[in-house]
């Protein structure tokens, strides 16, 4: 496991909102790992690990889903979970620009902007959920209900 490095945004807005959370570390390079591995790495079910991903409906206007890591966004369900016609993912060049994070670093916490956001319902069937801590090699282990109730997010059937 990876030497702590400090805390990130992600663990300072959950300290200061008092959600308990435990947090991970994991070896990388340069690059973000993809979500699978890190699972792997942490020693934890694919299933509680989740990732992160933002999406665009219009110009302006930007949606983010959270699912499980070893799934893939159905576009279409997630349309219909905040009520517009289509959504598409946004390049991985404006990630940074949207939500203040990097590829393999995003987090449903902490963005520029609160965007609303959908949590695949499987989260339910878990008694925490892990995602990214803010920064590549960094995770966050928190109980579905407190990211939940904290970001305002609503749940749906999105991943495939």
């Amino acid at each position: 496991m990876a030497k702590e490095s400090g805390k990130t945004n992600v663990m300072r807005i959950l300290d200061q909102a008092k959600i308990p959370y435990e947090a991970h570390f994991y070896e990388h390079g340069k690059d973000a790992v993809d979500g699978v591995t890190v699972a792997e790495q942490l020693g934890q079910p694919v299933e509680r690990v989740f990732k992160t991903l933002v999406t665009r409906a219009a110009p302006r206007e930007f949606y983010v889903f959270v699912i499980p890591v070893a799934k893939e966004l159905n576009l279409k369900a997630a349309a219909r979970a905040v009520g517009v016609k289509a959504v598409e993912m946004i390049h991985v060049a404006e990630i940074n620009q949207v939500t203040g994070y990097i590829r393999g670093g995003c987090s449903p916490i902490g963005m520029k902007k609160a965007y609303r956001t959908v949590v695949d319902e499987s989260c339910l069937n878990q008694p925490t959920m892990i995602f990214s801590g803010g920064k590549i090699g960094t995770q966050v282990e928190v109980a579905p209900k407190d990211l939940l109730e904290y970001i305002g997010a609503d749940t749906a059937a999105i991943a495939e």
